[in-house]
């Protein structure tokens, strides 16, 4: 018969002892947490405007519902010598999450929209607590007739293309919530895979689906630069090599030294079947003709400030989406990035836009994106030096981070308020100080800018700007013939003449 002492079990521990939560961060978020610099803040940032004002017990009642039910949310990333984790926040507050705030300044439609704008450059030009889970939401209760809500969440959490998604999954389609009601039990069904194929343009990729995830995975798993170009060959170590080589993007008043305050502004929205049509009678999509209008507002700002701009091209480094669109629930960043050239140096619309659609029509055959996600996994693991010199390298190369994310074409609700207009902002990174982002709801194309206040401290005067490009396209298309495609050089003898009349 055995002597040996019974097995005495471990008392569990007290509440407050408890040890939190942890699992190991991805290389990729590990490498957007990291990118955090003053400058440059890692924080997504969304409007949300209603038309109804919603009171903040109704905001706390959503986001404990919905948003919370991303177990993510409820954890904080904290970096350390052996890598970056996820620790569940003991000593979470939802009333921290979510503010009351208020606009200062007289009412009215547009001082109170530049009030706005005001605000959301604050926020976005403030860091997030680094004690806590890294996001944020701001009720403005009064705002032009109903309400807003600004959000902040950080990048390490996930892509711009999901996180637009979660904000998206606070919403429902009709003013009464239920389960059948919530958008994503019917929009991200129905329309998820027509617009994963959009985004970015990249609808090589999205056709690619598993296999270019797959890819990207696979060098996510395995870094080494040998190993991947022994894996992967020609195509890969082409467009590593071509990313690599790319020449800086010209000095001009878009780039310099930055400074610590964001300037934040978006422009009246587009009719969505109007650029359709424009697409359609130039044979091209509608992403080319949104990023043609933001070359020529670009173009207009700096002509006007002196710039000389012949023959000058700029390049726009664009996030593509590597998995199907509902997928974006699981957070985490899938994504990678193509360059796109905006020629700022062109000034017939036409001979604009063609060059933009040429580009697209090139990055659509290349695996750009494929590398970018790779590079970002081994950035992830990289030592610091390292890291600050990939990153100061590939900024170089680019004077803009630009975006273009279809949303649901449906009207929303969200605590029983309807959803007016929506506007987002990925953050820069290195030494890139400007943002574009475009967002098409309910039948409508909104345009917004975020820029360092040091390199364009007026960004209203850029933004108006867009309009007035796409109206000049718009202009051409209606005055052209319909039996032929119209030429650049038609093009400029309408302008003329309207231009003399």
């Amino acid at each position: 018969m055995s002597t040996s002492k019974p097995r005495l079990k471990r008392p569990a521990e007290p509440p407050g002892k408890r040890r939190a939560r942890r699992e190991p961060m991805s290389r990729v978020d590990t490498a957007w947490l990291r990118m955090e610099r003053p400058t440059n803040p890692m924080m997504i940032t969304g409007v949300l405007m209603f038309a109804e004002p919603m009171q903040l017990a109704q905001l706390k009642k959503v986001i404990q519902q919905r948003f919370l039910s991303y177990a993510r949310f409820r954890q904080k990333p904290v970096d350390g010598a052996a890598g970056a984790q996820w620790v569940e926040d003991e000593h979470f507050d939802l009333d921290w999450h979510v503010r009351l705030s208020g606009l200062p300044g007289r009412p009215g439609k547009v001082a109170e929209k530049r009030a706005l704008e005001r605000f959301v450059s604050q926020l976005a030009s403030s860091p997030l607590d680094p004690t806590k889970p890294l996001w944020q939401f701001h009720l403005v209760e009064r705002y032009q007739g109903g309400s807003a809500v600004v959000a902040r969440i950080h990048h390490c959490y996930a892509d711009g293309i999901a996180l637009v998604q979660v904000l998206l999954s606070l919403t429902d389609t009709s003013r009464e919530s239920s389960s059948g009601s919530r958008l994503d039990k019917s929009w991200l069904k129905h329309e998820a895979a027509p617009v994963a194929r959009r985004v970015g343009a990249m609808e090589r990729y999205m056709k690619l689906g598993g296999k270019a995830l797959e890819q990207g995975m696979a060098m996510m798993q395995d870094p080494s630069l040998a190993t991947l170009l022994a894996k992967e060959g020609g195509d890969i170590a082409r467009e590593l090599v071509y990313a690599l080589s790319l020449p800086d993007d010209p000095p001009s008043l878009l780039r310099g030294r930055l400074g610590v305050s964001k300037r934040v502004a978006w422009a009246e929205p587009l009719d969505l079947e109007e650029v359709k049509a424009v697409g359609r009678a130039c044979d091209c999509t509608v992403n080319d003709v949104l990023m043609a209008a933001a070359a020529g507002a670009l173009r207009g700002y700096m002509r006007e400030r002196g710039e000389a701009l012949e023959g000058m091209s700029l390049r726009a480094t664009v996030p593509v989406n590597l998995r199907p669109l509902e997928h974006a629930k699981k957070l985490g960043n899938h994504f990678g990035l193509v360059f796109l050239d905006l020629p700022v140096g062109e000034d017939n619309p036409l001979r604009r836009l063609r060059r933009v659609a040429d580009c697209m029509n090139q990055l659509k055959q290349s695996r750009q994106a494929i590398v970018a996600y790779g590079l970002l996994a081994a950035l992830g693991i990289a030592p610091q030096p390292v890291q600050e010199l990939a990153l100061e390298m590939f900024s170089r190369k680019a004077s803009a981070v630009a975006t273009n994310v279809p949303g649901p074409q449906q009207p929303l609700y969200m605590a029983g308020c309807t959803l007016r207009d929506i506007m987002f902002w990925v953050p820069q990174t290195g030494s890139i100080g400007l943002g574009l982002s475009i967002l098409s709801y309910r039948g409508k194309v909104h345009f917004g800018l975020i820029a360092d206040a040091r390199l364009i401290p007026d960004p209203d005067a850029v933004v108006r700007r867009f309009g007035e490009e796409f109206d000049k396209l718009l202009y051409l298309t209606m005055m052209g013939g319909w039996d032929a495609p119209l030429d650049a050089e038609a093009a400029e003898a309408l302008l003329q003449d309207a231009t003399a009349a």
